[in-house]
């Protein structure tokens, strides 16, 4: 998975083209095949998140904290939407392609949808 890190430093991950016409096989996540990735991004971000306590232990100005608060969040978000992408184009798509389970991928994507858009 190639990604960028956008001005305020917060990485972007780019759609995953080609991802439906190859769904694997049924019972694998969606996003293994870019497990490495994904696990590299969620360190990065339990490094930010370990800053963030250093600069409460040592008194950092509120809203210096309050914007590194901002970008962990935006990278989390980054993150799930990279995992949605990934189920969509996995999952759904073989559960649709298969007939297996159609409508029961779509529910869950949707609700996973409606939980991302809450928060």
């Amino acid at each position: 998975m190639t990604h960028s890190t956008d001005a305020a430093g917060t990485d972007e991950v780019p759609g995953t083209p080609g991802k439906a016409d190859t769904p694997g096989k049924a019972g694998t996540p969606g996003y293994a095949a870019d497990k490495a990735a994904m696990r590299t991004r969620l360190r990065r971000v339990e490094g930010q998140v370990r800053g963030i306590q250093r600069m409460v232990e040592g008194d950092t100005y509120c809203i210096d904290v309050l914007t590194q608060i901002s970008a962990v969040n935006r990278a989390l978000e980054s993150v799930a939407l990279a995992l949605l992408d990934d189920h969509l184009h996995h999952c759904v798509s073989h559960a649709i392609s298969s007939g297996e389970n159609a409508d029961e991928k779509l529910d869950e994507a949707t609700a996973a949808i409606r939980r991302l858009v809450r928060s």
